[in-house]
């Protein structure tokens, strides 16, 4: 294979791959904000949603699948970021959103930074919820976690609230143009199709960035439910 086509088969595999990665992260934060959103509803309905999460046989394997995505997904926009790059060794001297057709903007061209900003929130994260402190509770008669108790402590301290909902932000940033960018590497576009796809993923990013936005923010200003 030339060395031309075969860097060209590298570039559209490496943009499918972040294309169903990212679409794929997309289901598991709507589908992880709806859990959440369960802490509005008070303690009870939130432990038993999680304890149901941690209990399940299956949630090893859906992490460590989980998992993958993440990492296949970071390593491959990386790795197409870098393409692009040494495609363009001299860097434009004057970057500015372009009008007409164009979908460059503030969003597009800062997402190689939203994205470490969020691989760096999911560490923290995972340290913090899942593996933070134990505090038992009875559950539907069973011995489970009280894992409502530890996230309205979390939320008690202003420095975690502002990092949360800046890296909330960023998540809403990121969706703003990933969602429309992961249809067009995946080849999903077209002059009706795209405007259609790319309002809707900005709708996307506003309801899903809102939504998890807001949860430190209440549980902060409110204290949750006892």
């Amino acid at each position: 294979m030339a060395p031309r086509r075969q860097w060209l088969f590298s570039t559209v595999a490496t943009k499918v791959l972040v294309g169903l990665t990212g679409l794929s992260l997309v289901g598991f934060l709507c589908v992880h904000l709806a859990g959440n959103l369960l802490l509005y509803v008070g303690p009870a309905t939130f432990n038993a949603y999680s304890h149901a999460l941690i209990s399940n046989p299956f949630v090893v394997p859906l992490e460590l699948g989980l998992l993958a995505l993440f990492v296949v997904h970071v390593l491959q926009a990386v790795t197409n970021w870098w393409s692009d790059r040494g495609a363009r060794p001299v860097a434009y001297q004057v970057k500015r959103g372009a009008g007409g057709r164009s979908r460059k903007s503030a969003a597009s061209t800062t997402m190689i930074w939203t994205g470490p900003i969020l691989f760096v929130f999911v560490a923290v994260h995972i340290a913090t919820m899942k593996y933070g402190a134990w505090y038992p509770a009875v559950i539907h008669g069973e011995e489970g976690r009280d894992l409502y108790r530890l996230v309205t402590e979390v939320f008690r301290h202003p420095a975690w609230v502002a990092f949360y909902a800046a890296c909330m932000a960023a998540v809403g940033f990121h969706l703003w143009h990933g969602v429309s960018s992961a249809f067009e590497s995946l080849g999903l576009n077209g002059p009706r199709f795209t405007p259609r796809v790319v309002a809707a993923g900005k709708i996307l990013a506003v309801l899903v960035g809102a939504g998890f936005f807001f949860i430190p923010l209440y549980l902060f200003f409110i204290g949750g439910r006892s």
